[in-house]
């Protein structure tokens, strides 16, 4: 069946058509999820068979991202959100704020490096990582200043400035932004939460400070949306079949509502997260501090004691 044909016959929107297996785009993104998964867990299998242990914890993150990447780019909701503003937004938000940092956390470049072969087709494969991860590129796709701009595109970029209403009247500019939007959730949380040896690394301070400011972003992009009193994406208010009396105003306050708050939570709890490895990482280094305090106390001790005992015996031999 076509693609106009599936969402000519989908029902009014309820959870369960959500789940539905029904998208009525080629599944890029499911696939991708599910190439991945096999990749990822070939990896973790390979390093246990050589007696190299993995986090559970980590394995669990990147598979949930998976999973959720499938359900979301490709069940129901994938067809809803070619409808809905509403939905479409919970779609960016999901990829961008949740399924991106589920992935980002199974730190799937460290387990590339320690699984892959270092003979035959894994040598070339460590190789081309290894370079793209040094490139000048990837140093300027994860530089912090890189935050603020990506934010401001694919939020107030994209719907204020109209680029939405134009891309979205198509199946194939529905699956591009979706990519985008992983792509860029990717380039966002990598610098925040990542633990794979990334080209440069984030100071705490600029963590915080770039978590704030995507947390104003989701606010401030919310707030206009709520309260804006016409549709800033004309194709949903045509999109949306009659029979559902869908206000297009009131979807797109729900999207706005969408925006300040399921994409606030996410972001605190990178906060959390970024707070905790910070006190973790001070209080290793005041160890570390200490440490070499005492050794140079016991060293500086020792010399105490080897003049004291020179000079006994000076004095002893004096005395003879």
């Amino acid at each position: 069946m076509s693609a106009a044909g599936i969402i000519g016959r989908l029902l009014p929107p309820s959870f369960d058509q959500f789940l539905l297996p029904v998208s009525p785009t080629v599944p890029v993104l499911p696939a991708a999820a599910a190439i991945l998964a096999i990749a990822y867990l070939t990896g973790v299998v390979r390093l246990r068979r050589h007696g190299h242990r993995w986090p559970w914890l980590r394995t669990a993150c990147f598979l949930l991202g998976c999973v959720l990447l499938a359900i979301v780019a490709g069940a129901g909701i994938d067809a809803y959100g070619q409808l809905m503003f509403s939905i479409f937004m919970f779609q960016q938000l999901a990829l961008m704020m949740v399924i991106a940092p589920l992935l980002v956390l199974g730190s799937p470049g460290s387990l590339l490096l320690r699984a892959t072969p270092h003979r035959g087709v894994g040598n070339t494969v460590l190789r081309v990582a290894l370079c793209g991860l040094r490139s000048r590129a990837a140093r300027f796709a994860l530089h912090p200043a890189l935050v603020i701009p990506l934010m401001l595109l694919s939020f107030f970029g994209l719907y204020v400035g109209g680029v939405a209403d134009v891309v979205l009247r198509s199946w194939i500019g529905h699956v591009v932004l979706e990519v985008g939007f992983l792509i860029v959730g990717v380039l966002i949380t990598a610098p925040l939460v990542s633990s794979d040896p990334l080209p440069r690394r984030t100071s705490y301070p600029g963590r915080m400070f770039d978590i704030f400011v995507e947390m104003q972003v989701h606010a401030a992009f919310g707030l206009v949306m709520l309260f804006s009193s016409t549709p800033f994406v004309p194709y949903f208010a045509t999109a949306t079949p009659e029979s559902w009396d869908i206000d297009p105003v009131r979807d797109q306050g729900i999207a706005g509502i969408l925006a300040w708050t399921f994409g606030e939570l996410p972001l605190l709890a990178m906060l959390i997260v970024t707070l905790a490895r910070w006190q973790r990482g001070d209080r290793r280094r005041a160890q570390r501090a200490q440490g070499r305090a005492d050794e140079e106390a016991d060293a500086y001790n020792e010399y105490l004691q080897r003049l004291q005992q020179r000079e006994h015996d000076n004095d002893r031999d004096e005395r003879k």
